[in-house]
């Protein structure tokens, strides 16, 4: 039996997610395919060769970008790509998209004054490149930085296990969000 250790780390340098074998003689290694699936393999030291033990799908929404922007992939629906709520699919057919590929637009544009946000839960946030943090505030503060700021798009607590300080703003489309099952 192969024992494998997984660790998440965060710090001021870097945010990682490593794996190691605690069994001797075992080699397994996790590949990022071009996809987005990811696939570990196990070596065979009769065979010579490495044998795929796992392969992550795309049903399972952990693809990167497996849905396209303003909207979520939730495993509990078919099918899996949701647009957020205020957007809509580019050919509206209801809220879910025909695939992966289908587009997400906003309902009513946004006019900087009176515009608002929706409270979404059990959600993975979106991809952080171009998003602004700022671990000195709260969530309130948070909420109120974004009002003011006309291209802000999302708002959240970079730490949530703690009390909630800090903040990350979204000033771009949203994407690569998924949907938890409720614990």
């Amino acid at each position: 039996v192969a024992y494998i250790v997984y660790n998440f780390t965060e710090n001021k340098e870097d945010v990682a997610f490593t794996y190691r074998v605690t069994t001797p003689n075992f080699y397994a290694k996790l590949t990022m395919r071009f996809e987005g699936f990811l696939e570990l393999s196990t070596w065979d030291p009769d065979m010579l060769e490495w044998n795929v033990f796992w392969v992550s799908s795309t049903a399972d929404c952990n693809i990167y970008m497996g849905c396209t922007a303003n909207s979520f992939c939730d495993t509990n629906t078919s099918p899996n790509c949701n647009c957020i709520k205020g957007f809509e699919p580019r050919n509206p057919q209801g809220g879910a998209l025909e695939n992966r590929s289908t587009e997400c637009v906003r309902k009513t544009q946004l006019n900087c004054n009176g515009d608002g946000f929706f409270w979404l839960r059990n959600m993975k946030l979106p991809d952080t490149s171009g998003a602004i943090v700022d671990k000195r505030i709260g969530l309130k503060e948070c909420e109120e930085r974004c009002i003011e700021n006309c291209n802000c798009t999302a708002f959240a607590n970079t730490n949530i296990q703690n009390g909630g300080s800090g903040c990350v703003l979204w000033t771009r489309e949203l994407a690569d969000i998924r949907r938890y099952v409720d614990a």
